[in-house]
This record gives structure tokens, sequence and C-alpha cells, in this order.
């Protein structure tokens, strides 16, 4: 069994943010954020850290009009991972609704945010369009 999730300290993560701007077409990029403390960072902290990020590197330009307002827990290091390819339909209350809670406060089914989660950020109007109808148009 692996131990990636605790090569590094809590105090010096690596997550990868999963940008989703579109559930039909699978429109999403990773975002990898590395040294982020997971005992000082809150939820709206991060988020608020994935705007900028989004706001100020290029690479990211085309998810600029997306108004991102939800996260959640896609899978841990080496964790199972869901059949859909675009976010973790299977497990809706893996969403974070504490967004002032500390990152390493996070518990989900026994889960915590570690080194090498892995998150969606996502708008929730546009996930729970999806929800009811979870179709891709892009093949």
């Amino acid at each position: 069994m692996s131990t990636t999730n605790l090569t590094n300290p809590k105090t010096s993560a690596t997550l990868t943010i999963r940008l989703i701007k579109s559930f039909e077409f699978r429109t999403t990029k990773n975002l990898i954020l590395r040294g982020v403390d997971l005992t000082a960072t809150t939820v709206n902290q991060l988020v608020e850290l994935c705007k900028h990020e989004i706001a100020t590197q290029p690479k990211y330009k085309q998810f600029r009009s997306t108004q991102f307002d939800c996260l959640k827990l896609y899978t841990q290091a080496h964790g199972h991972k869901t059949t859909n390819l675009i976010i973790n339909i299977d497990n809706p209350h893996w969403i974070i609704d504490d967004w002032n809670k500390f990152l390493s406060e996070i518990e989900i089914d026994g889960q915590h945010i570690e080194n090498e989660t892995e998150l969606s950020l996502f708008n929730r109007q546009l996930y729970d369009s999806f929800i009811l109808n979870p179709e891709t148009k892009w093949e």
C-alpha cells in the first residue's frame, strides 16, 4: 500500500483542483497547488486562491467566465475514482458546505483532505442541472 498521502506534512500538501467549466462538454483543467497548509487554510481561502490563479494565469483564461461557487471531494491519493470522468456523481454528500472550516478539519465518510487529494471546483447551478440529466455532448 502506498503512503503518498503521508509523504508531505499537513502543513505542505499538494492538492489537485479539478476546475470544471462544463459538465456536458467535459471541459475541465487541473490546477495543482503545492505547499498548501491544510491546518491554516480555510475552504474559502482555498477557493479564493484558485480564483486568483484563474484570474492571473493565462492557461486558465477560458475558465474566467465561470462562476466557481462549489467545492467537492473527488478522490484521495490512490483512492477509487468514479466512473464519470468529469465529476464524482455517486456521492452528492461529498460537497463541502462549510467554507469556514480549515481543510484539515474536513471529514467526509471517514476521508480527510490530505496530501494528493483531488477536489472539484465548479458552478453549483450547472452541477445541479447535470445531476438531473447526466448526459455528455462530447464523445
